[in-house]
């Protein structure tokens, strides 16, 4: 459309952001927030690359005035220059600090300070950041990052099998980036209409008796951290993180106190500890260090590289299979958060309650939600005991061959 200065006065904002060109000057864009505020835009080309020049509000800048920066940009442009690097490059030249402001680094520490840390989630969406976005952009410039370094950072996890990891680093950066926006520090997101890299659906996998029998043999096999730290996901049917991260504070005679600020749901959790658990965290020998971790490297911190170490541990089942069957074994993906589920299912085929075995791992669900969460103070410390016992024992007969197809839950 052909914007007038009476267009302009009278332009509403929208629950989105707006930006409408201008046919008489092609390149220019009035800009108008959801909040009602509006400023001038200019794009053009440089280097192959499309770059967007904010040349300011309205209605300081009149619509005549926005046009002649426009244009003058245009044809810097055109000459080969780079209008906003330019001015970039003189703001950071009268003041050095600019060059480190908008770094993408700088920028994620401010967005984790000012943000993330009043999250609960807020610590993994940090990590993830810092371990997928500032590993590779840390560096640079946030105002040189374009939608197709969005597409390269995601197509590049993708294609390293970690597809569902590349959903939540876009989840993650696309909110980082519309910060960015809303602070002023973008005039717009690159991240604006990039897709999941693929649709999720609900997992259903679990290891089958022969595969639990083929994972305890391979983390047997494994020296501290990983083989225990394995064996211990398996028994308790707990969240990677809430066992990575156990402590000797939390261990309290034959309990496992997790307090609320440990787990996912903001529950505080006690995990019975059976014989078979106790017999692990007995035998461990951690680094010591002052936070107690009992599944560290460092004895600062627990452990990471969870990754690698899953792959470790599946080539080993792999191996294990091949020999018991005489040829090779396809053994279908699986993940350490499966062994959860495992833990799940195993327990309703022993005949445990669905009620008992949600309380186990500590998820609400409709059994244990609405007025059921209010009025039912019931802690289910017996039952758990009893489900983890049971649990175990078929567990420790099914690696010792003498377990049968269903072993149902003792009195």
């Amino acid at each position: 459309m052909k914007l007038t200065a009476a267009a302009v006065e009278k332009m509403q904002p929208a629950e989105r952001r707006q930006e409408i060109p201008d046919s008489l000057c092609v390149g220019l864009y009035l800009v108008v927030q959801p909040t009602g505020k509006k400023a001038w835009q200019v794009r053009y080309r440089h280097a192959g690359v499309h770059r967007r020049m904010t040349l300011g509000p309205y209605p300081v800048l009149s619509l005549a005035d926005a046009r002649q920066r426009a244009r003058d940009a245009l044809a810097g442009a055109s000459e080969g220059r780079d209008p906003a690097g330019e001015v970039k490059a003189a703001k950071i030249a009268a003041d050095p600090e600019l060059a480190e402001r908008d770094k993408v680094k700088k920028l994620i520490e401010q967005y984790g300070k000012r943000h993330l840390d009043g999250l609960k989630s807020g610590k993994v969406a940090k990590r993830e950041l810092e371990r997928h976005v500032v590993s590779r952009w840390g560096e640079r410039d946030i105002h040189t990052i374009t939608k197709r370094d969005v597409l390269d950072l995601l197509d590049g996890l993708a294609d390293s099998g970690r597809k569902i990891t590349a959903n939540r680093v876009r989840a993650y950066l696309n909110t980082f980036l519309n910060w960015c926006v809303d602070r002023d520090v973008l005039p717009m997101n690159p991240a604006t209409g990039v897709k999941r890299v693929v649709k999720e659906v609900s997992r259903d996998r679990y290891l089958s008796d022969d595969e639990i029998r083929w994972f305890w043999a391979a983390t047997g096999a494994e020296p501290y951290p990983w083989g225990p730290l394995a064996r211990m996901l398996l028994l308790t049917g707990q969240r990677l993180n809430e066992v990575a991260q156990m402590t000797e504070r939390e261990v309290r005679g034959d309990i496992w106190h997790l307090a609320a600020a440990r787990t996912k749901n903001g529950r505080a959790h006690d995990v019975p500890l059976t014989e078979g658990m106790l017999a692990i965290l007995g035998a461990l020998e951690p680094v010591k260090g002052a936070p107690g971790f009992l599944f560290t490297t460092t004895g600062e911190t627990p452990v990471s590289g969870f990754n690698k170490a899953l792959h470790t541990i599946q080539a080993g089942m792999a191996a294990m299979a091949e020999k018991e069957r005489g040829e090779p074994v396809e053994i279908p993906h699986w993940t350490f958060h499966d062994l959860r589920r495992t833990a799940a299912t195993t327990m309703a085929r022993l005949g445990v309650p669905v009620r008992v075995t949600e309380a186990v791992v500590n998820h609400i669900s409709g059994t244990g939600g609405g007025i059921v969460a209010v009025y039912q103070r019931h802690d289910f410390a017996d039952e758990k005991r009893q489900a983890l016992e049971a649990y175990g024992r078929f567990v420790a007969e099914l690696v010792d061959g003498r377990a049968e197809n269903v072993v149902r839950l003792r009195g």
